[in-house]
């Protein structure tokens, strides 16, 4: 096995052990980011001498006793949206920041003082608004979209070019390009990371979160990225304890997360929605994300019906935040430079500013009637489970889906309809890989609990992993 094919976790006890140094595997990464990279289009910037840089002071440091846990040492990627400083963000666009940062967003910094190795920045749908990631191609099907927007931290730890890589999600931008390149994608309670350093798309809706190859690195990622939060009220912070349902609970550490043996669920409350989750989704997907809720079930968790509150107005209740918070976000350049934008965004930009205040108000109202609903949802059930994704990834010239009963939706909308709730309500979701039958392509099994108790899902993640086998190695990438 080459280093890059190792989880965060194997490395991470290699390098603790001495069987593997920094340096060696941050040359190992490159070396298959040289590889891959012109098949894959993952990285929008590369700074593969600093990284070596940064892997040699980290050996030195290891070697002198000042190990600083799990993630020294580990090479990742970036995306393109998140500061980190002398690399320019471009968010994958022409309209990009013309001046590189002078010092990291506040998660690469914790990345940076956990003594990781940044390997350069990932492609993102541009200022991610999109769930395709156009310039990135996937993992397993080089035809086929990478998902997005996140699609370049997804397929760079699907193709081993990543360890583990940072992501957002407005709508599903972490955990759709995780469900469609095979890979684990974790999107945080809304303020449990702060955003200070991200491009935002829109502001009560943007999250950070870690992709991986498996429940355990992203555990451990997690832990490194939960601090001590930005300044009392910021957008995009939090405390680090909220309201359970039954009981306060803190923020996840990789400490809550059970040994690979531990795949004991017996008394967790699993629920599984009646509606919408399951409504026009492939019958592969459903089929194997079924599958997937039944190996809970063996690992003794019980299963309940469940209804999904005001689920008709999930999907407009999204756009009515997302579309006009966005548009405010771009109001001075898309006045000033709107050439410059891709045509996609730039249609959805100009949208926005047509949407009135009264609508964008009824649309928080709805959002606060639906976390009071999902409130009292989770007094009945721990955990919800239910498909990431309708569909596995579609080739990159599709733009439409046409259901059976004769539903047409665009590719975005049908991506963004299972993953929105847990961005509308702030709850935090997980996605597992799982493979639909005679497809070859994977899908996603969604997780999502209650707010700030990322270590339950993280829990029933890591037993679903243990009683499926899942390896968690990186997906062989086509010629």
């Amino acid at each position: 096995m080459q280093p890059y094919e190792l989880t965060l976790a194997g490395a991470a006890a290699a390098i603790r052990a001495g069987e593997l140094s920094p340096v060696e595997l941050t040359a190992s990464v490159l070396g298959r980011i040289g590889a891959v990279e012109d098949r894959l289009g993952a990285y929008v910037t590369l700074a593969a001498d600093s990284a070596r840089r940064s892997a040699v002071r980290a050996e030195r440091e290891i070697a002198a006793g000042r190990h600083r846990g799990p993630l020294h040492g580990i090479p990742f990627g970036l995306k393109d949206l998140i500061d980190a400083a002398g690399l320019p963000t471009t968010a994958s666009s022409r309209v990009g920041a013309p001046h590189p940062p002078a010092k990291d967003s506040a998660v690469a910094a914790r990345l940076s003082a956990a003594g990781a190795v940044l390997l350069g920045k990932t492609h993102t749908h541009e200022f991610g608004y999109g769930l395709t990631t156009p310039q990135t191609r996937n993992a397993r099907d080089h035809a086929r979209i990478a998902g997005g927007s996140s699609g370049g931290s997804a397929v760079a730890v699907a193709a081993g070019a990543a360890t583990f890589a940072l992501g957002t999600d407005t709508g599903g931008s972490i955990r759709v390009p995780a469900a469609l390149n095979g890979v684990v994608g974790l999107k945080p309670t809304y303020g449990l990371l702060p955003l200070h350093g991200v491009t935002s798309l829109s502001w009560s809706l943007d999250h950070v979160g870690p992709l991986t190859r498996t429940v355990e690195d992203a555990a451990l990622v997690l832990t490194a990225l939960v601090g001590r939060q930005g300044p009392p009220g910021a957008p995009g912070t939090a405390s680090t304890t909220a309201p359970t349902g039954r009981s306060n609970r803190p923020a996840a550490h990789g400490a809550d997360v059970p040994p690979p043996e531990s795949a004991d669920l017996t008394g967790l409350r699993i629920g599984v929605p009646r509606q919408h989750y399951f409504e026009r989704v492939d019958p592969g997907v459903e089929a194997s994300v079924r599958a997937a809720i039944g190996q809970l079930h063996a690992c003794g968790a019980e299963l309940m019906d469940i209804d999904i509150p005001m689920a008709r107005y999930l999907q407009a209740t999204h756009w009515g935040l997302m579309v006009p918070e966005a548009t405010a976000a771009h109001e001075q350049t898309l006045r000033s430079v709107p050439e410059l934008y891709g045509e996609d965004v730039r249609v959805l930009l100009e949208a926005g500013a047509l949407v009135p205040a009264g609508d964008y108000l009824r649309a928080q109202r709805s959002r606060a009637l639906m976390r009071e609903a999902w409130t009292e949802l989770f007094q009945q059930v721990d955990v919800v489970a239910a498909p990431s994704v309708p569909m596995a990834a579609v080739r990159t010239e599709q733009q439409t889906v046409q259901w059976p009963d004769g539903t047409m939706e665009t590719v975005s909308d049908a991506y963004v309809r299972l993953c929105a709730p847990a961005n509308v309500t702030g709850i935090p979701a997980l996605s597992l890989p799982v493979a639909p039958d005679g497809t070859g392509l994977p899908a996603g099994l969604q997780l999502m609990g209650r707010p700030f108790d990322e270590a339950t899902l993280l829990r029933v993640g890591r037993a679903y992993e243990t009683a499926s086998g899942s390896v968690g190695g990186p997906v062989p990438v086509a010629a």
